[in-house]
C-alpha cells in the first residue's frame, strides 16, 4: 500500500480503465451495485477538508497521501440487493425480505471484490495505491459529493505514481506461514 505520491496526474483514461476491471468483480444475483465516486483535482482537497481538517495535519503521519492526484470512493447500495432478491428467480432464498437477512453483507463482499481488483490492476499499471476506510466520515462525505441515500462506502482508494514514503508500522508485521493457513480435508 503506498501512503506517499508525487503529484503527478493520472491520465483518466488509465483511471477509466482501472474502473472498467474493477466493475466486473462478482456480484451476488448480478445485482451490479457498485459505484464510484472519482476525485481528481481541487476535489481531493475538498475530500481531505471534510475527513482531515487543517488543525489535525500536523500530527498525520503520512503527508504525502494527501498529495494522492486521484481518489476513488466505492459506494454500494444495499437495498438494490434486497430489491434484486425480491425478484422471482431470487424470491426463494428469503433475501428479499430486507437487509437484515442476509446473513453476510454481500454488497460489502462484492464491494471488497471490487477494491481489490482495482488494486492490482493500479499495481499492474505501474501505479500506487492504498485503501482505507472512511469510518465516521461517511455521512460528512455523502453530504458534500451529493451520494444519494442509501449509499454506503465501501472505503477509499488513493491513487497515483508512487513516491519514497514512510512505512506504516503495520507493513514490519510477517504474515502467517502458508502451511499454517491452508486446511485441507479437515481443520488441524
Amino acid at each position: 500500500m503506498t501512503r506517499a505520491f508525487t503529484h503527478e496526474p493520472v491520465d483518466r483514461s488509465l483511471v477509466d480503465d482501472l474502473l472498467d476491471l474493477a466493475r466486473r468483480g462478482p456480484s451476488a444475483g448480478n445485482t451490479a451495485s457498485l459505484e464510484f465516486l472519482v476525485l481528481e483535482g481541487s476535489d481531493t482537497a475538498r475530500y481531505w477538508n471534510v475527513t482531515l481538517p487543517e488543525q489535525r495535519r500536523a500530527d498525520f503521519p503520512w503527508p504525502r497521501l494527501l498529495d494522492a492526484p486521484v481518489l476513488i470512493v466505492a459506494w454500494v447500495e444495499p437495498d438494490r440487493y434486497v430489491a434484486r432478491y425480491q425478484e422471482t428467480d431470487k424470491a426463494h432464498t428469503g433475501l428479499g425480505e430486507g437487509a437484515d437477512a442476509w446473513p453476510q453483507p454481500y454488497w460489502f463482499i462484492d464491494g471488497g471484490a471490487a477494491v481489490m481488483t482495482l488494486l492490482l490492476a493500479a499495481e499492474n499499471a505501474g501505479l500506487g495505491a492504498l485503501f482505507f476506510g472512511l469510518f465516521d466520515h461517511e455521512s460528512a462525505v455523502r453530504d458534500a459529493f451529493g451520494v444519494p441515500e442509501g449509499r454506503r462506502a465501501v472505503g477509499a482508494i488513493a491513487l497515483g505514481y508512487p513516491t519514497t514514503e514512510r512505512r506504516s508500522t503495520s507493513a514490519g508485521r510477517t504474515r502467517p506461514p502458508l502451511d499454517s493457513v491452508i486446511h485441507r480435508g479437515h481443520w488441524d
